[in-house]
């Protein structure tokens, strides 16, 4: 598994947490995603679409990766499971506005995340609890995607929207696999995250 080297690791909390420099840098990507989003004419047949990623683009997990050096230690599912049964992972807030401006913009948002669909109930009501609604879809990996990495299941579920008639005018998330791959939006924006790499 991908960790933050002990070199960087008082680098990694400085700008998760006390420095205030990830809030800012979010801040100013949301900044730029409004520009583009709001310059767009939109058909205003339901089915011009945002695709966002979930965990640490919606949801920050910060609460959860500051008991574990903010990615200096290896990844354990099981723990990370047992916070995300909590629902206590709040919203991004530079994301919460630029999800609720979407969606007055008129686009269909939905939610790709690489949580397990067993997860749906308490994944809904977490991003509800965290101010987000009126979503189009919440997609998440079915049994016959586990194993599949997330630079192959995204296109994929992605690839599933478009043949549905949808325009993919935009995508956010926080790793290069949102964002890489077949079925790519007009334009894609990634948010920072330096606590650990999805391939």
């Amino acid at each position: 598994d991908w960790v933050v080297v002990q070199q960087m690791r008082d680098y990694v909390e400085k700008y998760m947490k006390t420095g205030g420099q990830y809030w800012e840098d979010s801040n100013v990507a949301v900044v730029n995603i409004l520009k583009y989003a709001e310059s767009l004419t939109l058909a205003g047949d339901g089915m011009d679409a945002w695709v966002f990623d979930a965990d640490e683009t919606l949801l920050s997990n910060i609460p959860y990766y500051e008991n574990y050096e903010y990615g200096g230690l290896a990844f354990d599912s099981k723990t990370f499971d047992a916070w995300v049964l909590e629902m206590k992972a709040p919203a991004l807030p530079s994301s919460l506005l630029l999800y609720d401006r979407l969606s007055t913009h008129g686009f269909q948002i939905f939610t790709l995340t690489g949580r397990d669909e067993a997860q749906r109930n308490i994944s809904v009501q977490n991003l509800v609890e965290a101010g987000y609604k009126g979503w189009a879809g919440l997609i998440l990996r079915e049994e016959s995607d586990q194993g599949t990495s997330a630079s192959v299941y995204k296109p994929k579920k992605r690839g599933e929207l478009v043949k549905k008639g949808y325009r993919l005018w935009g995508r956010v998330g926080d790793q290069w696999s949102d964002l890489s791959g077949p079925y790519e939006a007009s334009r894609s924006f990634k948010l920072p995250n330096p606590m650990y790499y999805i391939g």
